[in-house]
This record gives C-alpha cells, sequence and structure tokens, in this order.
C-alpha cells in the first residue's frame, strides 16, 4: 500500500510522536481490545514506525485516517507491535519446573482418571520456540499409553508459517542441551531445522482470543507475555475463558511480569508463584 495522498517519500521517523500513539491507542483499544496505554516504550514506536513505512505512508496521521477505514490492516499492525523475538526454553527455570513437576503430575493425573490424551496449548506462539520447546520435553517422558497434543496459536499468519518451518538460527537455540540439540535438530545452511518427528508433534492455529467461540480443552495452558498487551477487562475474560478449557487441576502459566488480579484469583491456585504457574480450581 503505498500513501495515496501526496508524492512524499516514504514516513523516515524512527519512533511514532506520542499524540499520534494516544490516537492508535484509542483506536486499538477499540477495535480490538488491545491496550498499548503501558507500553510508549521505544522499542514499540519504532515497530509501529516501521509498519507506516512498510505501507508506504510519509506521515503518521494520513496513515492513521487510513487505519480507520481499513479493518483488516488492524491485525498486520498488531503482529508488527507484539512480535516477540524469543527462543527455546525461554526463562529455563520454567521449563524446569514444567519437566519435573507440572508435565508428570498432569500425566498421573490422566492415568488415574482413565484418560487417553493430555492438550498443551501455547497461547501467542509466535514462530513456535515455546510449542516446540514443550514437543521436546515430552518426547522425553515416558508416555506411550497418552496422546499428546501441543497446540500453538498466534494471531500472526506469517509467524505461523515460520512456526511450521521449524527453521532457527543458533541464537534461539542458546538454552537447548547439546545433546538435545544433536538429536533433535539437523543443520541447514546457516541454521538448524527441527526433526520432522518433532514438527509433528505440534499443531499450529491461527487465532484471536479475544475471538468468539468456546477456547480448547487443555490441560496445560502456555499465555506467557501475551496478556500485558490487553485491556484489565480482556485480561479477566481471557482469564476466565483459559479457567473453564483448563477445568480443574489444569496448570495456567504466565509471564513473568503477568499476574492475576481481581476475582479470577478465586479459580487459580498459585501453584509454583516464583514461575507464574497455576492450577485451575473448581469453579465456586
Amino acid at each position: 500500500m503505498r500513501d495515496p495522498s501526496s508524492n512524499h517519500v516514504p514516513f523516515v521517523g524512527s519512533e511514532f510522536p506520542d499524540a499520534e500513539f494516544d490516537r492508535l491507542r484509542e483506536l486499538l483499544l477499540a477495535r480490538r481490545g488491545f491496550d498499548l496505554g503501558m507500553y510508549k516504550d521505544r522499542c514499540v514506536k519504532r515497530r509501529i514506525a516501521a509498519r507506516v513505512r512498510a505501507c508506504g505512508f510519509s506521515a503518521a496521521l494520513p496513515y492513521l485516517a487510513w487505519l480507520e477505514h481499513n479493518e483488516s490492516e488492524l491485525d498486520p499492525l498488531l503482529a508488527a507491535i507484539t512480535i516477540n523475538v524469543s527462543q527455546f526454553f525461554r526463562n529455563p527455570s520454567t521449563f524446569q519446573t514444567l519437566q519435573q513437576e507440572v508435565l508428570p503430575a498432569l500425566v498421573k493425573n490422566a492415568r488415574a482418571a482413565g484418560e487417553r490424551r493430555l492438550r498443551l496449548w501455547s497461547v501467542g506462539c509466535a514462530s513456535g520456540e515455546e510449542p516446540y520447546s514443550l514437543a521436546l520435553l515430552v518426547e522425553a517422558l515416558p508416555v506411550q499409553d497418552l496422546e499428546i497434543e501441543i497446540w500453538g496459536s498466534d494471531i500472526s499468519a506469517p509467524a505461523l508459517a515460520q512456526a511450521a518451518a521449524g527453521y532457527y538460527d543458533e541464537q534461539r537455540l542458546g538454552e537447548v542441551p547439546a545433546a538435545m540439540r544433536e538429536r533433535c535438530f539437523v543443520a541447514e545452511g546457516r541454521g538448524l531445522r527441527l526433526r520432522e518427528e518433532i514438527r509433528k508433534r505440534v499443531k499450529f492455529q491461527q487465532q484471536d482470543i479475544l475471538g468468539e467461540g468456546a477456547y480448547p480443552r487443555a490441560a496445560l495452558i502456555l499465555c506467557r507475555n501475551v496478556l500485558i498487551y490487553f485491556s484489565r477487562g480482556d485480561q479477566e475474560r481471557i482469564l476466565r475463558r483459559f479457567a473453564d478449557a483448563l477445568g480443574a487441576g489444569g496448570y495456567l502459566v504466565l509471564g513473568r511480569a503477568e499476574t492475576l488480579l481481581g476475582e479470577i484469583r478465586q479459580r487459580f491456585a498459585a501453584e509454583y508463584p516464583e514461575e507464574r504457574i497455576y492450577r485451575s480450581l473448581p469453579a465456586p
């Protein structure tokens, strides 16, 4: 898309102006329930400015005027704002707790209940490092009697396409043990690709978590560094839906900067609070 209003050079500012930022915040809050209010940092503004340039606009105001009448631009803009350069086993102690405590407990509970399937869901999975990290943990579990499904969802179709390819540079694998890297990745070009049998463990799906419809039933939900972008009201709605999807005894993992607030705390117990890992309680 090029700026139809002029022949000016593309927007060259490295940051998005404050006044226009406030207008954009109101627009995203109204249309998507997404709150930029706490994120006036330079990194976010540079990402918005880059999106303005990518759309060919010479200034912020014409872009905002165009955005107000072009609903299809909202999701690419959100994807540009929220893209999170991640890595495998980000926050290693969280994944250590999942490996040593949470996953064995879920397997034990499933067997005791006579269940044959467990679903693990990574919300806002971006390029796939998080759900693939779960797949690498599951690969080492003795669970031949259980089917373990791993889902990764994100609003960004390009990010999901990258995730499905399972190809990463060395920097993303800094926390992957050498033996696991040797066993589960194959060198290719300047990076490494996950072996097909690991990639097949994860199903990716485009999803707006504010959209209509019930969330999939899951035993474990990872939603790390996603809720921080939503308004308080939408956070509470999302968390209630997570609690319903988990049922009693499921686990929710949030980001280090996130916590449970308000009445939703009645639906969860802080099982491993330092890791932001909560266990779902029966509905009151």
